[in-house]
């Protein structure tokens, strides 16, 4: 029989049981959507978290403090310590001693209550310097930062993220007004311009004021050397990064009288390093996902097994009168092979249709990227067809195998 009649004769074969084709494509149409919808959430996550990140400034170093120790001797994480000072901060602005830094700026936050008139709202407040903007790639929305003199002098002005304005005074244009914390007036004195956000945090929902003014009149800084949370150094460029961070270690260890690195008091991490962390993390969950949704395709093909011997044990008549008629037990075998391999790639075009379909739709509910990937929809199509032929061979092969005689007597 010719390519063309076997093919011909598959199609109508599934067109003449339409319901249980659809059944049997079913489970192919389920695990193809399920592992398209998972490779692009993890793709899209993948995205997320980079520009995130990336959105800081690939130029970006972050120096954080070392370890706490309680009054019990218990040792606390990475972070908690105030090993960083204000001391350290200016240091690392030298140009002498980090050339390749184009600017610094330190950060002390603590979680504070905000208020207008009746309205309140707790938010992170943080202390910082004049070149925060630069180093942080911020820009103002409303109004100006605060100025080195204000910055010097302790002064009682404020910088708004967008969400801490509008939940205090329900607009972001409030330049001019104030805020109470803890008993004290700020002015407000800017307005940043929208940044997203960064992992669960929001980096529109903040303040800022000057370092002094956070010393002196909103934190208690238990230490003689005013401890800050992290230091931000921005380097001249992407390329002197490395540079910056082996010249910004060099001065800390000396300032904190450590000879050893390992001994360090402090860690450097750069935001490259961060995306290629969280980039590895992401895709090892698109793996474990994507295999899991790849136990639905298992499914399926068990699913064209089934209904293929059931398809077989139903067309026995059918095949022994073929075989009478001198059909070869390979034309009988390639036709119910080419059947399942036909219903696999419909169930595969269906499924990539709706894995897309969801792809486009599911990111205004979830709030999250999901990335529609070419090469999984292209790959997935090839499996549904694969997992068709694979999962059609038994039925394929019992069918061939049908004596003629025993095939007309079996009514």
């Amino acid at each position: 029989m010719r390519p063309a009649d076997l093919l011909k004769s598959s199609v109508s074969a599934i067109r003449a049981h339409k319901m249980r084709s659809a059944l049997t494509m079913l489970g192919i149409v389920v695990g193809i959507a399920s592992v398209v919808l998972t490779v692009g959430l993890g793709l899209g996550t993948q995205k997320d978290v980079s520009e995130e990140i990336s959105a800081l400034g690939s130029d970006l170093l972050i120096v954080s403090p070392g370890s706490s120790t309680d009054e019990d001797g218990m040792q606390g994480g990475f972070g908690t310590g105030d090993t960083l000072t204000l001391t350290d901060a200016d240091a690392l602005a030298s140009i002498i001693a980090v050339p390749d830094a184009a600017a610094v700026a330190a950060e002390k936050t603590s979680s504070l209550s905000l208020e207008y008139g009746e309205s309140n709202w707790t938010t992170d407040v943080t202390g910082t310097t004049t070149s925060w903007t630069e180093v942080r790639s911020r820009e103002l929305l409303y109004g100006s930062f605060f100025t080195e003199d204000e910055e010097t002098s302790g002064a009682s002005v404020i910088v708004l993220g967008t969400e801490t304005a509008e939940e205090l005074f329900g607009s972001t244009n409030v330049v001019g007004q104030e805020v109470t914390i803890d008993g004290e007036a700020f002015e407000v004195i800017g307005v940043l311009a929208e940044a997203g956000s960064s992992g669960d945090t929001s980096l529109d929902d903040m303040a800022v004021v000057p370092m002094t003014t956070m010393f002196e009149s909103l934190v208690e800084d238990t230490s003689s050397t005013e401890s800050v949370d992290t230091i931000y150094i921005k380097a001249n460029d992407s390329d002197s990064l490395s540079a910056a961070a082996q010249e910004a270690e060099s001065l800390l260890l000396n300032l904190h009288g450590i000879s050893s690195a390992d001994d360090a008091d402090f860690s450097i991490d750069a935001q490259d390093s961060l995306i290629s962390t969280a980039t590895a993390v992401y895709e090892k969950l698109t793996i474990l996902l994507t295999g899991i949704a790849a136990l639905a395709l298992l499914v399926g093909g068990i699913g064209v097994m089934n209904i293929m011997l059931v398809s077989v044990t139903e067309r026995t008549k059918e095949i022994g009168l073929r075989k009478a008629l001198g059909a070869a037990p390979a034309n009988i075998r390639n036709q119910f092979l080419i059947e399942a391999m036909i219903l696999g790639l419909a169930g595969g075009a269906i499924g990539a249709l709706l894995g897309v379909g969801l792809a486009l739709g599911l990111p205004s509910v979830l709030g999250s990227t999901i990335v529609i990937s070419g090469l999984a929809l292209v790959v997935s199509i090839i499996v549904a067809v694969g997992i068709g032929a694979i999962f059609g061979v038994y039925p394929a092969a019992r069918a061939a195998k049908l004596a003629p005689i025993d095939a007309l007597r079996d009514q």
